[in-house]
């Protein structure tokens, strides 16, 4: 019994995690399926032994389905926006129509196509838009309504006068997801899993101008609550919504019998592969309001529909080749070359092997016969490796000890998956750090931003970091609605940013550990970038908030030939290579770590951090026993919390200005 308790609470934390992977961090680890079959474990073991039911199950608590992201205003649903429960077989949908058909008379149902996306709430008054929030764990969601008006398929006005709260699914269609990840994959960003992953991310934005840069859509399949009219069935309130010019579910057909019903899903499945949005199942609800009365509610999940889910499709194929690809942060990734083989509507000829420790663990070798699908339906992944298929012939892989793009040596941190190449010039990384050495918390070169830096790839005007300082203007005027205004401003920004100080240039380069304010405080402690490149890494560990770790990260760095070479470049250009003094008025905090916390009344962040360091004092982003203030404003987090657990002093903004008084 002892063994049966372990594996079931080991069960039930190990679903929780993944479940606020996929719905809070927007983040999925596993497959759908995975999940499912996760959850079909957990009920078989509740079922077996009820005397075990915790109450944090996945299968008990409302909130296992997503929780308010406090960026957000808290909307509370007045009528819950409950999850269903759901069936993987034809003997569990008879199961629910029988239970359904001993509760009400002669039912009939209606057999939808189950989008896989992000439920939202949307509130019409009088016909008029006035508030959309996400599901949220079912009672209370999150306000996106700024979001959800720049989505164009969500009418701002409806075509009747009416009070009316229907409830629909944001999706991103197939293509858009795929624009994307190219996009996202150029940068160096992560890629998002599937369509979900996308639509929640874009919808959970605090600035709604890049929720209208995804071109996201709705289907309503819905009708929450509606007055002063009288709704009889569930198809009718889908043909009324439709009326009012809401972009309704696309499949949702009227069904009475058994077969009807078995038929429904079939047809769904078979459209499936050719759909320009995913879906995850086939929903099956009982069509009559009253009906659905009767039935009712469990705490999680309606009595009244069920969500069949579909087996995801899996294919069997032959690993041809393992080859490397280098992305824009000059991460090395393994992609599989296959034979192709068609699965989930598309030819699938390559699929990535992640990193170093998937191939491994999964024991994948050239010449290896595998099973793939497609993960969420959208990117194809290796899910078996066929061994007893193996004819001895297969070839272990391993991850090169130099880049395959510039010839740089290759590093793997400790404690990371990903292994990288070390070469600033690389072409396979030169996109990606020529955007951010002219960012803002870098060079700052206004109006040399992603789209400026494209064209001139492109153009061939540039190949490296150094060469924007020698671009000219009758080059620049060259370029893609370029005018005459535009191109002096950016020379003028690009002859200032040689002036910028050191930290500034450091930050610049995109050193492994190193970002603005530990820039700043290397920058102070030497003379110049020369007396920086030449340092050991115990001199550049001795200093304080740099340690280890960033120490043999920066000394990697320098010694890279191509970094040295850039160097040379960059001194050439007349970029600035002098040291940064401190501007210390006295050092009354010399030896004092201050932590910052809330808003200020006055005094912004970066302000009082500036007066902090002004006075010889540090500022740490993390409280301490080695912290002597915690200087904290309105609305001050879990900082101020752990600064009264450890006794360490809570100043406000007018006693910090007391003490530099």
């Amino acid at each position: 019994m002892k063994n049966i308790e372990r594996e079931y609470n080991e069960l039930k934390d190990k679903i929780n995690y993944y479940a606020s992977k996929y719905y809070n961090d927007d983040d999925p680890e596993i497959s759908d399926f995975e999940y499912d079959m996760l959850m079909m474990q957990l009920r078989n073991i509740e079922k077996e032994h009820p005397e075990l039911i915790a109450k944090d199950s996945p299968t008990q608590v409302i909130v296992a389905k997503g929780k308010v992201n406090e960026k957000f205003s808290e909307v509370t649903h007045e009528v819950p926006l409950q999850s269903l429960q759901d069936v993987f077989n034809l003997e569990d949908i008879n199961d629910f129509l029988k239970r359904v058909e001993k509760e009400v008379e002669n039912p009939s149902y209606c057999v939808e196509t189950k989008i896989d996306g992000l439920s939202v709430s949307l509130e019409y008054v009088d016909g008029v838009l006035v508030r959309g929030s996400t599901r949220g764990n079912g009672l209370v969601g999150e306000d996106v309504t700024e979001n959800l008006k720049v989505i164009k398929t969500i009418p701002s006005k409806l075509t009747e006068k009416v009070t009316i709260t229907a409830r629909g699914e944001v999706y991103l269609p197939r293509e858009e997801l795929e624009r994307i990840n190219e996009e996202r994959e150029a940068l160096g960003e992560k890629i998002f899993a599937n369509c979900r992953n996308a639509a929640a991310g874009s919808l959970r934005q605090l600035d709604s101008s890049i929720t209208a840069s995804r071109n996201l859509s709705v289907f309503i399949f819905n009708m929450q609550k509606i007055e002063g009219k009288t709704i009889s069935s569930h198809h009718e309130s889908i043909e009324y919504m439709k009326k009012l010019g809401m972009n309704v579910i696309p499949y949702s057909k009227k069904c009475k019998t058994i077969d009807e019903i078995y038929s429904a899903i079939k047809e769904i499945g078979e459209l499936r592969s050719s759909l320009p949005f995913d879906i995850d199942g086939a929903v099956i609800k009982v069509d009559d309001l009253k009906q659905r009365e009767e039935l009712g509610t469990t705490v999680k999940v309606p009595k009244w529909a069920v969500a069949y889910k579909y087996p995801p499709e899996k294919k069997e194929t032959t690993i041809k080749d393992i080859v490397i690809q280098v992305g824009r942060t000059g991460a090395l990734t393994p992609v599989a070359i296959l034979d192709p083989v068609p699965v989930a509507g598309s030819i699938i000829s390559k699929t990535t092997l992640h990193n170093e420790d998937y191939i491994k663990e999964k024991d994948i070798r050239i010449g290896d016969k595998v099973y793939i699908q497609k993960a969420g339906d959208v990117i194809p992944e290796v899910v078996e490796v066929l061994k007893e298929k193996r004819t001895g012939k297969e070839k272990s892989f391993k991850m090169p000890n130099k880049c395959p793009v510039c010839g740089s040596p290759t590093e793997r941190v400790e404690g990371e998956a990903v292994v990288r190449c070390t070469g600033i010039e690389c072409p396979a990384q030169l996109f990606r750090s020529l955007v951010h050495f002219a960012s803002r918390d870098a060079m700052n070169i206004d109006g040399l931003g992603p789209a400026i830096i494209e064209q001139l790839l492109d153009a061939k005007l540039i190949s490296n970091v150094a060469d924007i300082y020698s671009l000219k203007k009758e080059e620049l005027l060259s370029l893609e609605r370029m005018g005459d205004k535009s191109a002096d401003n950016l020379i003028n920004a690009i002859t200032n940013s040689k002036s910028n100080s050191l930290d500034k240039l450091i930050n610049s380069f995109g050193i492994r550990h190193v970002g603005g304010k530990s820039a700043k405080i290397i920058a102070q402690s030497f003379d110049d970038l020369s007396a920086i490149m030449n340092a050991s890494t115990e001199e550049l560990a001795g200093i304080h908030e740099v340690g280890q770790i960033m120490a043999e990260s920066i000394c990697e760095f320098f010694k890279n030939p191509q970094t040295k070479d850039l160097v040379k470049k960059l001194k050439d250009a007349g970029v600035n290579m002098k040291g940064l003094q401190k501007d210390i008025i006295d050092n009354r905090f010399e030896g004092m770590t201050f932590v910052l916390t809330g808003t200020l009344p006055t005094l912004g962040r970066k302000e009082a951090s500036d007066l902090i360091e002004k006075y010889g004092g540090k500022v740490s982003g993390s409280v301490s026993k080695k912290t002597t203030y915690v200087l904290a404003g309105e609305e001050a987090g879990s900082k101020l919390t752990k600064a009264q657990e450890l006794g360490i002093t809570v100043i406000s903004e007018e006693e910090f200005m007391n003490l530099i008084k």
